[in-house]
């Protein structure tokens, strides 16, 4: 496994890391504890160092899934978890909350349910309009210097509120989606990033799932899977976003890898200072996705995509109207 760093911050983690939300949260029914456990550790087995979860995913149920799972091997590893949410109630519909002394709450909380002394990246998972975010920043840097937390990120901010943050205490990183059918961060995120020395996280990589090939106009979710409440997964959509899925199908042919592969390996490619992390609950994706790692895409190659995705325009908005009330930039 190659390792890249987080922007200027010194944090270096593997190049993929794995994204835990949907081994007990948002995309169906939970999967089993003890084989989630046993994932986690394959992934630690096989270079993985960077993990990533949140108090809401549950609530509360992934933190100690990633807590139990990494307890023994806490030395090899940087464990990312957010707060910012009212947790209050089931899922994010309790509204958001980063006053200052929910921050303080949720980390004391989150390092017991982690089982572990320190948080190494600390994001607020979404901005909050109601706190200034030179509050929010303050609040973690006085965590940092309590030693409780290593490094402070933000979720999908937008570029002001980076730049008032940073000014505080240094971002890390930031971690919004990003991927070959979502690709807003390329028109002014990613050139603030390089400028102030942030590193990105991109979440949903895979589009979700969409981009591996494996889910079509004919896919049926999950009754408790979020992605029936998104736009872009309505069948008509999905029908119409095809055309995506069968350009990484094409280029997968042609370098004997998957779609999934062509899909991590042209986010990589983007910038050195890009760390996506792919979520799954089976081994052989897993193994499938870090073998994305090792996929170097030529200048020829990414031309291609490029010049082949220009021509095809992605059907549907990424979240439901009510989701999107939640992104404040």
């Amino acid at each position: 496994m190659k390792n890249r760093t987080l922007g200027t911050s010194g944090l270096e983690v593997s190049a993929l890391g794995l994204g835990c939300m949907g081994m007990s949260f948002g995309l169906g029914p939970a999967a089993d504890k003890e084989e989630m456990v046993k994932l986690i550790r394959a992934a630690v087995e096989r270079g993985v160092t960077f993990f990533d979860t949140a108090e809401v995913y549950g609530p509360f149920t992934n933190e100690e899934l990633v807590g139990e799972a990494l307890e023994p091997l806490r030395e090899q590893v940087v464990i990312a978890t957010k707060f910012g949410f009212n947790t209050s109630v089931q899922g994010t519909g309790g509204g958001l909350n980063s006053r200052p002394e929910n921050i303080r709450a949720v980390a004391e909380a989150s390092l017991k349910r982690l089982r572990t002394d320190r948080i190494d990246l600390f994001y607020q998972h979404r901005v909050d309009p109601g706190v200034p975010i030179e509050d929010v920043a303050g609040t973690v840097r006085d965590l940092i210097a309590e030693g409780k937390v290593k490094h402070f990120g933000l979720s999908e901010a937008g570029v002001q509120t980076i730049r008032k943050a940073h000014a505080v205490q240094p971002v890390t990183a930031l971690q919004s989606e990003y991927s070959l059918w979502w690709r807003e961060p390329e028109q002014e995120i990613l050139p603030v990033l390089e400028e102030l020395g942030i590193g990105f996280v991109p979440f949903s990589p895979l589009g979700k799932g969409f981009l591996t090939g494996k889910i079509d106009q004919n896919t049926e979710f999950d009754k408790s899977d979020f992605r029936n409440t998104v736009p872009r997964f309505d069948p008509e959509n999905r029908k119409a976003n095809q055309a995506l899925v069968d350009l990484l199908g094409r280029i997968a042919q042609e370098k004997n890898a998957t779609p999934a592969q062509i899909a991590l390996a042209w986010l990589l490619a983007q910038k050195p200072w890009i760390v996506p992390i792919p979520g799954t609950t089976k081994l052989h994706r897993l193994e499938e996705n870090l073998a994305a790692v090792e996929l170097e895409l030529s200048g020829d190659t990414l031309g291609e995509i490029e010049a082949a995705a220009a021509q095809i325009a992605v059907q549907g908005a990424r979240y439901s109207e009510a989701a999107q009330k939640m992104i404040n930039r």
